[in-house]
């Protein structure tokens, strides 16, 4: 008996006058967690996405819609769907592999992915294509079921990642991504240290610089280690200037003064209670060896390349391989999704860049290792 023909149907970039198709397609395939027709139209038109369509004979058969983290080298698949008059013609492998295609040429290296565990066709599939599970979300979906996180390297590279598993802590104010950092470093070093608000504002309270360029007080780096060091951690902290940190942008004599202060009685206290504090730059090498032996990094970065601000970040350095770092945010992504914030992949020359902040060329780390560790 012959084979029947195979299925005749070409994959496309989505169009704003999708879009009612689109909504047609997502009641279709969702009972639960869909897109408005609002959140399709505005992904159609956004820069940052790879959004493709499967189509025949002018009928919209499916989509594949990812999303591409601004300064990172991940991509997130964030919905796949093929609707009944498309389905077991092999269009969702198609619009995945499309889709990894186009990331792929995006610079992208890493495609994550959360499937939910009863959804066994789905895991199949990403099983199929070289998806590998490396961890669960509880209470995922509206309907409260959980989702299986899946990755798969989509460019690759010789991969050796060396990493300690580390838990990831979301900052609960716009101004403690420093605690946040510097909480995540200590629980992936000690279980018995659990993250918390109160502790966040007191890590904030011992670490603060006062003054920043504007509003709240930042973390100086000292103030970070010292407060680590109370809590039981051995620390070392890497800054390449032996002045005052974050004076060169603010124009306020007062203010310069109170900062030149701060930095003062920590550099003294620092001095007393035998933290190291080295006045040199660090290397990518160096980094990579701490994180060998055993030890956890937090680090100053700007943000701009994540999101245009030009705005000094504290973030947990977790991993790296010979492509890029891995960090863990504590701020979550444009679409307050915590999982895009864990082991972020950044190129090697990324973060370069983004571990310099300001005029002055600020880059700094705190090296943060358990009691006793050599």
């Amino acid at each position: 008996m012959p084979n029947p023909a195979p299925f005749d149907f070409q994959i496309r970039n989505a169009v704003e006058c999708d879009v009612d198709a689109l909504f047609s397609l997502e009641q279709q395939s969702f009972a639960g967690d869909r897109l408005s027709r609002r959140r399709l139209r505005h992904w159609v038109r956004a820069e940052n996405r790879v959004f493709l369509v499967a189509e025949a004979t002018d009928q919209l058969l499916g989509y594949a819609l990812v999303l591409l983290r601004r300064g990172t080298r991940l991509a997130r698949l964030y919905s796949i769907a093929v609707g009944p008059a498309g389905r077991g013609k092999g269009i969702g492998k198609a619009l995945l592999s499309a889709a990894e295609d186009a990331s792929s040429r995006s610079g992208r290296l890493y495609m994550r992915l959360e499937v939910a565990e009863a959804n066994r066709a789905a895991i199949a599939l990403y099983q199929q294509l070289g998806y590998r599970t490396f961890g669960s979300y509880a209470n995922y979906y509206e309907d409260a079921g959980n989702a299986l996180r899946m990755q798969k390297r989509i460019r690759y590279r010789p991969e050796n990642l060396h990493t300690l598993e580390v838990p990831w802590y979301g900052q609960r104010t716009d101004f403690t991504c420093g605690p946040a950092a510097a909480m995540m470093a200590m629980a992936g070093l000690d279980a018995r240290y659990e993250p918390n608000a109160t502790d966040e504002l007191a890590l904030w309270r011992e670490a603060t610089t006062i003054f920043m360029t504007s509003g709240t007080g930042g973390c100086h780096p000292i103030g970070l280690a010292l407060a680590m060091q109370k809590r039981g951690f051995d620390c070392a902290v890497y800054v390449n200037q032996s002045g005052p940190l974050f004076i060169h942008s603010v124009r306020s004599a007062r203010k310069k003064s109170v900062i030149e202060q701060v930095d003062a009685d920590y550099r003294q206290q620092a001095a007393l209670s035998g933290l190291p504090v080295v006045t040199e730059d660090f290397s990518q090498e160096q980094c990579q060896q701490w994180l060998e032996d055993g030890a956890l990094v937090i680090m100053l970065i700007s943000t701009y390349r994540l999101d245009g601000k030009k705005v000094p970040h504290w973030v947990t350095l977790t991993g790296v391989d010979d492509e890029c770092f891995y960090l863990h945010d504590p701020d979550v992504d444009d679409e307050d999704n915590p999982l895009d914030s864990q082991y972020l992949p950044i190129a090697r020359d990324d973060i370069t860049r983004m571990s310099i902040f300001g005029g002055e060329k600020l880059r700094t780390s705190v090296v943060v290792r358990q009691p006793d560790r050599p």
